[in-house]
């Protein structure tokens, strides 16, 4: 009886192995989601979110192809992913710019603080399109400064920093040092990102997850098979690049204090 009890237990086993195993085949993959990578910001955000505005970003890049308010729309919807920061409308800062006479962004830290208070946000992004070529492989340089209003971006409740909240491990793939900004931004990158870069392609494939589709024939490659989408790569790397150095800023002021 105990022999035919144990190879009844072991036939229910396998059964259930194989019910598994099936489910698992006939799952489609459209069904399996992933959570696309995140950035998270480093400011106090316990009363409310800190308020950030983006202007049209210059051309710098030496070539007539580039849309500035196109790669201004993608650096604004990179910023409104950032978790704890909104970010006002591009037609919005660039109207107040343009009436403050400063529609290239602001030339010094004053005209930063005097545009900021205008717009009623804590902090201004300039920036500029640095390298442009449209074509397989494409290239994007861009160079962000961020001008904030004095204390308005203050340390988060953490004693530390944490690691683990820079949940995207950003790469500098090259600055361009004749990029420079008037004034005093707290904070500057410059990206030069090009397509032909494996630690740029393992970039765009690690912000594609849980952003394209992956029973696709181009799979996570349809954001370099489209100028559009790798802007929209690239804005957002950018971005994560800057708020990176913010991370690190503040933890820098944090241990400098007495």
């Amino acid at each position: 009886m105990a022999s035919a009890q144990t190879m009844l237990a072991r036939a229910a086993i396998c059964l259930l192995a194989i019910v598994a195993l099936t489910a698992c085949k006939t799952t489609d993959p459209r069904e399996r989601l992933l959570a696309p990578t995140a950035i998270v910001a480093p400011y106090d955000t316990a009363g409310r979110d800190v308020v950030w505005a983006v202007l049209p970003p210059r051309n710098e890049s030496g070539t007539s192809l580039v849309r500035t308010d196109l790669v201004g729309d993608e650096l604004v919807a990179a910023v409104q992913q950032i978790r704890g920061v909104r970010c006002l409308p591009l037609n919005r800062s660039l109207e107040v710019a343009t009436a403050l006479g400063m529609p290239e962004g602001p030339r010094d830290s004053a005209d930063a603080v005097r545009l900021a208070e205008a717009l009623g946000v804590d902090g201004v992004i300039a920036s500029s399109v640095t390298a442009y070529d449209p074509y397989d492989p494409p290239i994007l340089g861009l160079a962000l400064a961020l001008y904030a209003k004095p204390g308005a971006m203050t340390r988060s409740g953490n004693a530390d920093l944490d690691p683990m909240a820079l949940t995207m491990a950003f790469t500098d793939f090259g600055r361009f040092d004749g990029v420079r900004f008037g004034g005093d931004p707290v904070t500057t990158v410059s990206q030069h990102l090009d397509a032909r870069d494996h630690a740029v392609l393992m970039a765009v494939k690690q912000y594609a997850e849980g952003r394209s589709d992956p029973t696709s024939a181009l799979k996570w490659r349809v954001y370099t098979a489209s100028m559009e989408l790798y802007t929209r790569f690239a804005a957002f790397h950018a971005v994560g690049r800057l708020i990176e150095e913010e991370w690190l800023r503040l933890a820098r002021e944090q241990s400098a204090r007495p």
